[in-house]
Protein backbone atom coordinates (compact mmCIF):
# COMPACT_ATOMS: atom_id res chain seq x y z
CA UNK A 1 0.00 0.00 0.00
CA UNK A 2 1.23 3.31 -0.83
CA UNK A 3 1.65 6.44 1.53
CA UNK A 4 -1.18 8.76 1.24
CA UNK A 5 -3.64 6.87 -0.11
CA UNK A 6 -6.84 6.50 2.06
CA UNK A 7 -6.92 3.72 4.19
CA UNK A 8 -10.82 1.95 3.75
CA UNK A 9 -12.93 0.75 7.20
CA UNK A 10 -15.77 -0.89 7.50
CA UNK A 11 -17.85 -0.60 10.70
CA UNK A 12 -20.50 -3.08 11.37
CA UNK A 13 -23.50 -2.60 14.17
CA UNK A 14 -26.70 -3.58 14.18
CA UNK A 15 -28.18 -0.64 15.86
CA UNK A 16 -28.41 2.40 13.08
CA UNK A 17 -28.27 4.98 16.01
CA UNK A 18 -24.64 3.52 16.78
CA UNK A 19 -23.98 4.23 13.34
CA UNK A 20 -24.87 7.32 13.13
CA UNK A 21 -23.12 8.48 15.86
CA UNK A 22 -20.17 7.13 14.31
CA UNK A 23 -20.48 8.54 11.06
CA UNK A 24 -20.83 11.93 12.81
CA UNK A 25 -18.13 11.78 15.43
CA UNK A 26 -15.75 10.74 12.58
CA UNK A 27 -17.17 13.34 9.94
CA UNK A 28 -13.43 14.95 9.91
CA UNK A 29 -11.97 11.37 9.15
CA UNK A 30 -12.98 11.61 5.81
CA UNK A 31 -9.93 13.04 4.08
CA UNK A 32 -7.99 9.99 5.45
CA UNK A 33 -10.68 7.19 5.62
CA UNK A 34 -13.11 5.50 3.37
CA UNK A 35 -15.62 4.43 5.11
CA UNK A 36 -18.56 2.41 5.05
CA UNK A 37 -20.99 0.96 7.15
CA UNK A 38 -23.03 -1.76 7.46
CA UNK A 39 -25.87 -3.16 9.86
CA UNK A 40 -25.27 -6.87 9.87
CA UNK A 41 -22.48 -9.46 9.67
CA UNK A 42 -24.26 -10.97 6.46
CA UNK A 43 -24.32 -7.30 4.87
CA UNK A 44 -20.69 -6.55 5.93
CA UNK A 45 -19.65 -9.73 4.01
CA UNK A 46 -21.05 -8.77 0.90
CA UNK A 47 -19.16 -5.15 1.20
CA UNK A 48 -16.38 -7.05 1.67
CA UNK A 49 -16.77 -9.28 -1.23
CA UNK A 50 -17.18 -6.55 -3.46
CA UNK A 51 -13.52 -4.47 -2.44
CA UNK A 52 -10.66 -4.26 -0.09
CA UNK A 53 -10.78 -2.91 3.05
CA UNK A 54 -7.78 -2.06 5.67
CA UNK A 55 -9.51 -2.38 8.85
CA UNK A 56 -13.06 -3.49 10.46
CA UNK A 57 -14.60 -2.56 13.51
CA UNK A 58 -17.51 -4.67 14.58
CA UNK A 59 -19.91 -4.64 17.56
CA UNK A 60 -20.28 -8.26 19.13
CA UNK A 61 -24.29 -9.07 20.14
CA UNK A 62 -25.47 -9.03 16.46
CA UNK A 63 -29.46 -10.65 15.66
CA UNK A 64 -28.45 -13.75 12.61
CA UNK A 65 -24.96 -13.19 12.57
CA UNK A 66 -22.83 -12.41 15.53
CA UNK A 67 -19.82 -10.02 15.91
CA UNK A 68 -17.44 -13.83 16.91
CA UNK A 69 -19.14 -15.71 13.72
CA UNK A 70 -18.41 -12.44 11.73
CA UNK A 71 -15.00 -11.89 12.51
CA UNK A 72 -14.28 -16.05 11.88
CA UNK A 73 -15.82 -15.77 8.51
CA UNK A 74 -13.72 -12.23 8.03
CA UNK A 75 -10.14 -14.27 9.01
CA UNK A 76 -11.02 -17.16 6.73
CA UNK A 77 -11.38 -14.88 3.58
CA UNK A 78 -10.16 -11.93 3.94
CA UNK A 79 -7.06 -12.17 6.65
CA UNK A 80 -5.45 -9.20 5.38
CA UNK A 81 -7.73 -7.01 7.50
CA UNK A 82 -6.99 -5.90 10.89
CA UNK A 83 -10.28 -6.80 13.11
CA UNK A 84 -11.65 -4.83 15.72
CA UNK A 85 -14.24 -5.36 18.55
CA UNK A 86 -16.29 -2.27 19.95
CA UNK A 87 -18.44 -3.14 21.78
CA UNK A 88 -20.45 -2.99 25.20
CA UNK A 89 -20.59 -6.35 26.23
CA UNK A 90 -17.85 -8.16 28.81
CA UNK A 91 -19.57 -11.61 29.06
CA UNK A 92 -16.20 -13.51 29.92
CA UNK A 93 -17.61 -16.18 27.68
CA UNK A 94 -17.54 -13.79 24.81
CA UNK A 95 -14.59 -12.32 25.36
CA UNK A 96 -12.89 -15.12 25.86
CA UNK A 97 -14.37 -16.69 21.93
CA UNK A 98 -12.97 -13.17 20.34
CA UNK A 99 -9.51 -13.53 21.86
CA UNK A 100 -8.41 -15.63 18.90
CA UNK A 101 -10.41 -13.75 16.39
CA UNK A 102 -9.97 -9.66 16.99
CA UNK A 103 -6.64 -7.93 16.72
CA UNK A 104 -8.21 -5.35 19.44
CA UNK A 105 -11.25 -5.01 21.37
CA UNK A 106 -12.87 -1.58 22.71
CA UNK A 107 -15.81 -1.04 25.32
CA UNK A 108 -18.62 1.28 24.35
CA UNK A 109 -18.78 4.09 25.16
CA UNK A 110 -15.54 4.71 23.18
CA UNK A 111 -14.89 8.42 22.83
CA UNK A 112 -14.15 9.31 19.48
CA UNK A 113 -10.25 10.35 19.95
CA UNK A 114 -9.82 7.15 21.29
CA UNK A 115 -11.47 4.94 17.97
CA UNK A 116 -9.68 7.64 15.87
CA UNK A 117 -6.32 6.60 17.36
CA UNK A 118 -6.60 2.95 17.57
CA UNK A 119 -8.12 2.41 13.71
CA UNK A 120 -5.36 5.07 12.22
CA UNK A 121 -2.33 3.17 14.31
CA UNK A 122 -3.58 -0.33 13.20
CA UNK A 123 -4.24 0.91 9.41
CA UNK A 124 -0.95 2.84 9.05
CA UNK A 125 1.18 -0.17 10.32
CA UNK A 126 0.67 -1.31 6.56
CA UNK A 127 3.28 1.35 5.86
CA UNK A 128 5.60 -1.48 7.08
CA UNK A 129 4.52 -4.36 5.49
CA UNK A 130 4.01 -4.13 1.97
CA UNK A 131 3.89 -8.03 0.54
CA UNK A 132 0.05 -9.01 0.55
CA UNK A 133 0.97 -12.58 1.33
CA UNK A 134 3.25 -11.88 4.06
CA UNK A 135 0.26 -9.43 5.25
CA UNK A 136 -2.47 -12.45 5.57
CA UNK A 137 0.18 -14.62 7.12
CA UNK A 138 0.43 -12.17 9.79
CA UNK A 139 -2.85 -10.60 10.46
CA UNK A 140 -4.18 -14.59 10.46
CA UNK A 141 -1.73 -15.04 13.74
CA UNK A 142 -3.48 -15.78 16.81
CA UNK A 143 -0.55 -16.67 19.04
CA UNK A 144 3.14 -17.01 18.94
CA UNK A 145 5.50 -19.87 18.83
CA UNK A 146 7.21 -20.94 22.39
CA UNK A 147 9.64 -22.52 23.47
CA UNK A 148 8.39 -26.08 24.54
CA UNK A 149 9.90 -26.04 28.13
CA UNK A 150 9.05 -22.89 28.55
CA UNK A 151 5.25 -24.11 27.28
CA UNK A 152 5.20 -26.92 29.61
CA UNK A 153 6.55 -25.40 32.43
CA UNK A 154 3.35 -22.54 32.52
CA UNK A 155 0.92 -25.69 32.04
CA UNK A 156 2.09 -26.88 34.67
CA UNK A 157 2.21 -24.40 37.31
CA UNK A 158 -1.46 -23.51 36.18
CA UNK A 159 -2.91 -26.79 36.98
CA UNK A 160 -0.96 -26.98 40.06
CA UNK A 161 -3.71 -26.95 42.79
CA UNK A 162 -2.25 -23.68 44.42
CA UNK A 163 -0.71 -22.41 40.95
CA UNK A 164 1.47 -19.01 42.06
CA UNK A 165 0.56 -16.03 40.43
CA UNK A 166 4.46 -14.67 40.27
CA UNK A 167 5.73 -18.10 39.18
CA UNK A 168 3.57 -17.88 35.91
CA UNK A 169 4.59 -14.29 35.77
CA UNK A 170 8.31 -14.98 35.85
CA UNK A 171 7.92 -18.05 33.24
CA UNK A 172 5.96 -16.25 31.21
CA UNK A 173 8.41 -13.02 31.37
CA UNK A 174 10.89 -15.37 29.91
CA UNK A 175 9.63 -15.98 26.43
CA UNK A 176 8.80 -13.70 23.75
CA UNK A 177 5.62 -15.57 22.18
CA UNK A 178 3.70 -16.01 25.33
CA UNK A 179 4.61 -12.48 26.51
CA UNK A 180 3.65 -10.78 23.36
CA UNK A 181 0.15 -12.17 23.73
CA UNK A 182 -0.34 -11.60 27.18
CA UNK A 183 0.65 -7.70 26.14
CA UNK A 184 -1.34 -7.83 23.84
CA UNK A 185 -4.79 -8.98 25.63
CA UNK A 186 -4.07 -6.70 28.43
CA UNK A 187 -3.19 -3.72 26.40
CA UNK A 188 -6.49 -3.45 24.71
CA UNK A 189 -10.25 -3.64 26.21
CA UNK A 190 -10.54 -7.47 26.25
CA UNK A 191 -10.86 -7.78 29.84
CA UNK A 192 -12.28 -4.12 31.09
CA UNK A 193 -8.62 -3.68 33.09
CA UNK A 194 -8.41 -0.35 34.08
CA UNK A 195 -4.47 0.16 33.34
CA UNK A 196 -2.04 -0.60 30.43
CA UNK A 197 0.93 -2.46 31.15
CA UNK A 198 4.31 -2.80 29.42
CA UNK A 199 6.11 -4.97 31.90
CA UNK A 200 4.19 -8.99 31.67
CA UNK A 201 4.52 -9.05 35.66
CA UNK A 202 2.47 -6.32 35.64
CA UNK A 203 0.36 -8.07 32.62
CA UNK A 204 -0.06 -11.09 34.95
CA UNK A 205 -0.84 -9.00 37.86
CA UNK A 206 -3.94 -7.25 36.13
CA UNK A 207 -5.55 -10.53 35.08
CA UNK A 208 -5.30 -12.52 37.78
CA UNK A 209 -4.79 -16.46 38.35
CA UNK A 210 -8.00 -17.94 37.47
CA UNK A 211 -8.16 -15.85 34.20
CA UNK A 212 -4.83 -17.06 33.46
CA UNK A 213 -5.50 -20.32 34.05
CA UNK A 214 -8.79 -19.91 31.41
CA UNK A 215 -6.67 -18.71 28.93
CA UNK A 216 -3.94 -20.94 28.87
CA UNK A 217 -5.75 -24.12 29.45
CA UNK A 218 -9.07 -23.80 27.94
CA UNK A 219 -8.58 -20.63 25.31
CA UNK A 220 -5.10 -22.19 24.56
CA UNK A 221 -3.80 -18.51 24.14
CA UNK A 222 -0.06 -20.01 23.90
CA UNK A 223 1.30 -22.83 21.79
CA UNK A 224 4.78 -24.48 21.68
CA UNK A 225 7.42 -24.10 18.99
CA UNK A 226 7.53 -27.39 16.37
CA UNK A 227 9.94 -26.51 13.75
CA UNK A 228 13.12 -27.53 15.07
CA UNK A 229 16.46 -27.58 13.31
CA UNK A 230 15.95 -25.34 11.14
CA UNK A 231 17.56 -22.60 13.65
CA UNK A 232 18.74 -22.99 17.23
CA UNK A 233 15.70 -21.71 18.84
CA UNK A 234 17.10 -21.89 22.29
CA UNK A 235 19.80 -19.75 20.58
CA UNK A 236 17.39 -17.41 19.63
CA UNK A 237 15.22 -17.62 22.94
CA UNK A 238 18.42 -17.02 24.99
CA UNK A 239 19.46 -14.00 22.63
CA UNK A 240 15.77 -12.19 23.53
CA UNK A 241 16.22 -12.66 26.71
CA UNK A 242 19.90 -11.42 27.19
CA UNK A 243 18.55 -8.67 24.95
CA UNK A 244 15.97 -7.51 27.15
CA UNK A 245 18.46 -7.73 30.75
CA UNK A 246 20.81 -5.63 28.61
CA UNK A 247 18.29 -3.03 27.40
CA UNK A 248 17.01 -2.52 30.60
CA UNK A 249 20.62 -2.11 32.17
CA UNK A 250 20.78 0.94 29.77
CA UNK A 251 17.41 2.15 30.38
CA UNK A 252 18.36 2.32 33.86
CA UNK A 253 21.62 3.90 33.15
CA UNK A 254 20.11 6.50 31.31
CA UNK A 255 17.57 7.25 34.30
CA UNK A 256 14.54 6.67 32.23
CA UNK A 257 11.73 6.74 34.12
CA UNK A 258 9.78 3.11 35.34
CA UNK A 259 8.02 2.72 32.53
CA UNK A 260 10.65 3.05 30.14
CA UNK A 261 12.71 0.78 31.91
CA UNK A 262 10.29 -2.17 31.88
CA UNK A 263 9.19 -1.38 28.49
CA UNK A 264 13.04 -1.86 27.38
CA UNK A 265 12.96 -4.69 29.06
CA UNK A 266 10.32 -6.25 27.27
CA UNK A 267 11.32 -4.24 23.30
CA UNK A 268 14.03 -6.04 23.94
CA UNK A 269 12.53 -9.53 24.46
CA UNK A 270 10.12 -9.13 21.42
CA UNK A 271 12.73 -7.42 19.29
CA UNK A 272 12.82 -10.53 17.07
CA UNK A 273 8.97 -12.16 16.99
CA UNK A 274 9.43 -11.74 13.79
CA UNK A 275 12.00 -14.23 13.39
CA UNK A 276 9.45 -16.81 15.22
CA UNK A 277 6.62 -15.78 12.67
CA UNK A 278 8.76 -16.28 9.94
CA UNK A 279 10.37 -19.60 11.23
CA UNK A 280 6.89 -20.97 12.38
CA UNK A 281 5.00 -20.00 8.47
CA UNK A 282 8.26 -20.13 5.83
CA UNK A 283 10.39 -22.81 8.00
CA UNK A 284 11.78 -23.75 4.00
CA UNK A 285 12.59 -20.01 3.00
CA UNK A 286 13.75 -18.67 6.53
CA UNK A 287 16.35 -22.17 6.44
CA UNK A 288 17.60 -20.15 2.96
CA UNK A 289 18.01 -16.86 4.69
CA UNK A 290 19.72 -18.67 7.50
CA UNK A 291 21.91 -20.60 4.95
CA UNK A 292 22.76 -17.68 2.72
CA UNK A 293 23.36 -15.22 5.86
CA UNK A 294 26.06 -18.28 7.13
CA UNK A 295 27.82 -18.68 4.03
CA UNK A 296 27.73 -15.04 2.71
CA UNK A 297 28.91 -13.65 6.00
CA UNK A 298 26.01 -11.10 5.71
CA UNK A 299 23.31 -10.42 8.20
CA UNK A 300 20.23 -12.01 8.46
CA UNK A 301 18.31 -8.82 8.33
CA UNK A 302 20.26 -7.86 5.32
CA UNK A 303 19.69 -11.04 3.04
CA UNK A 304 15.99 -11.26 4.72
CA UNK A 305 15.59 -8.10 2.80
CA UNK A 306 17.33 -9.44 -0.81
CA UNK A 307 15.51 -12.68 -0.19
CA UNK A 308 11.57 -12.03 1.28
CA UNK A 309 11.51 -8.22 0.29
CA UNK A 310 11.35 -7.34 4.03
CA UNK A 311 12.67 -8.08 7.13
CA UNK A 312 11.95 -9.88 10.66
CA UNK A 313 12.01 -6.05 12.02
CA UNK A 314 9.58 -5.27 9.92
CA UNK A 315 6.87 -8.77 10.33
CA UNK A 316 7.32 -8.57 13.90
CA UNK A 317 6.60 -4.56 14.45
CA UNK A 318 3.79 -5.08 12.13
CA UNK A 319 2.09 -7.91 14.37
CA UNK A 320 3.21 -6.04 17.37
CA UNK A 321 1.25 -2.82 16.21
CA UNK A 322 -1.99 -4.36 15.13
CA UNK A 323 -2.53 -6.32 18.18
CA UNK A 324 -2.01 -2.75 19.89
CA UNK A 325 0.58 -2.42 21.63
CA UNK A 326 2.68 1.00 22.23
CA UNK A 327 3.74 2.95 19.66
CA UNK A 328 7.32 3.46 21.30
CA UNK A 329 7.75 -0.48 21.80
CA UNK A 330 6.68 -0.97 18.21
CA UNK A 331 9.03 1.65 16.99
CA UNK A 332 11.88 -0.34 18.89
CA UNK A 333 11.36 -3.42 17.32
CA UNK A 334 10.61 -2.07 13.94
CA UNK A 335 14.05 0.05 13.58
CA UNK A 336 16.30 -1.68 16.06
CA UNK A 337 19.09 -2.38 13.17
CA UNK A 338 18.17 0.87 11.67
CA UNK A 339 17.94 3.77 14.08
CA UNK A 340 18.36 6.27 12.64
CA UNK A 341 15.79 6.27 10.25
CA UNK A 342 13.31 6.37 12.90
CA UNK A 343 11.17 9.54 12.84
CA UNK A 344 11.81 9.49 16.80
CA UNK A 345 15.19 10.74 17.16
CA UNK A 346 15.42 11.41 20.83
CA UNK A 347 16.71 9.01 23.08
CA UNK A 348 14.03 6.17 23.57
CA UNK A 349 13.65 2.55 24.22
CA UNK A 350 14.61 2.23 20.78
CA UNK A 351 18.38 3.04 21.53
CA UNK A 352 18.85 0.92 24.67
CA UNK A 353 17.10 -2.01 22.33
CA UNK A 354 19.43 -1.22 19.48
CA UNK A 355 22.81 -0.79 21.84
CA UNK A 356 21.34 -3.77 23.81
CA UNK A 357 20.96 -6.31 20.64
CA UNK A 358 24.51 -5.30 19.57
CA UNK A 359 26.07 -6.06 22.53
CA UNK A 360 24.28 -9.59 22.76
CA UNK A 361 26.09 -10.37 19.54
CA UNK A 362 29.26 -9.00 20.22
CA UNK A 363 29.56 -10.44 23.42
CA UNK A 364 28.92 -13.90 21.68
CA UNK A 365 31.56 -13.01 18.80
CA UNK A 366 28.85 -12.64 16.23
CA UNK A 367 30.04 -9.06 15.13
CA UNK A 368 28.82 -9.66 11.75
CA UNK A 369 25.08 -10.03 12.59
CA UNK A 370 24.78 -6.84 13.65
CA UNK A 371 25.93 -3.20 13.07
CA UNK A 372 26.00 0.00 15.47
CA UNK A 373 24.57 2.96 13.82
CA UNK A 374 27.16 5.36 14.85
CA UNK A 375 25.74 8.54 13.39
CA UNK A 376 22.46 7.91 15.71
CA UNK A 377 24.15 7.33 18.76
CA UNK A 378 26.66 10.53 18.18
CA UNK A 379 23.56 12.61 17.52
CA UNK A 380 22.47 11.42 20.87
CA UNK A 381 25.49 12.41 22.87
CA UNK A 382 27.17 9.08 22.83
CA UNK A 383 30.81 9.22 22.29
CA UNK A 384 32.96 5.54 21.57
CA UNK A 385 33.65 5.36 25.51
CA UNK A 386 30.09 5.49 25.81
CA UNK A 387 29.23 2.85 23.01
CA UNK A 388 31.45 0.52 25.20
CA UNK A 389 30.40 1.68 28.85
CA UNK A 390 26.44 1.40 27.71
CA UNK A 391 26.31 -1.79 26.15
CA UNK A 392 27.60 -3.77 29.46
CA UNK A 393 25.25 -5.50 31.51
CA UNK A 394 25.11 -4.00 34.62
Amino acid sequence: MKTGMKKKILFVDDDANVLGGLRRILRGMRPEWDMEFAESGQEALEILAGKPFDVLVTDMRMPGMDGCQLLEKVKELHPQIVRIILSGYSERDLVFSSVGLAHQFLSKPCDAETLKTTVSRASAMRELLEDEFLVKIVSSIDSLPSVPSLYQEVIEEVNAEEGSLEKVGEIISKDAGMSAKLLQLVNSAFFGLPAKATSVLRAVNLLGIETIKTLVLSVKIFSQFDQPGLISVSRLWEHSLETGMIARSIATQKNLVQAGIDEAFTAGLLHDVGKLILLDKLPQKYAEVSTLSETAGRPVWEVEQTVLGTTHAQVGAYLLGIWGLSGSLVEAVAFHHCPGKCPNTSLSTLTAVHLADYAEHAARGENGEDRLDTDYLKKLGFSDKLFENSTKRG
